[in-house]
């Protein structure tokens, strides 16, 4: 039986304008694709396991994942990682392995230009 709505979270609709402000304002084209990504349907969403992130990246680099990080794996290097949402599982082995997890929202603030991110997912 097909849906006849479609539940639009107001935690990331409110997160995806914030993204398009911040590109406008800042050029900074990586937040209008990280926008782009968190808009997509539910089943199209980025879910990333912490054995991906880990294989893709380097020690000290800042990644973030428009999406879900899911707890899959082991991290043998110290991140940060800012993503829409996180497993407990994933938040304990990122704390595990020396890094830091955050909200997006957060690595805007921290980052507005979004200089040295990257995209996961």
């Amino acid at each position: 039986m097909p849906r006849t709505f479609e539940y639009e979270d107001p935690i990331r609709l409110e997160l995806i304008n914030e993204l398009k402000v911040i590109a406008r304002k800042e050029d900074a084209k990586i937040w209008r694709a990280v926008a782009r990504e968190l808009s997509r349907s539910r089943k199209n969403r980025r879910e990333v396991n912490i054995w991906r992130i880990n294989k893709h990246t380097k020690k000290g680099e800042t990644v973030v994942v428009p999406g879900k990080v899911l707890g899959d794996g082991s991290l043998d290097h110290k991140l940060e990682i800012a993503a829409f949402k996180f497993t407990q599982s994933a938040k304990e082995k990122i704390k595990k392995a020396g890094g830091k997890f955050m909200s997006i929202s957060e690595l805007i603030k921290k980052n507005p230009k979004g200089s040295n991110v990257r995209i996961i997912g």
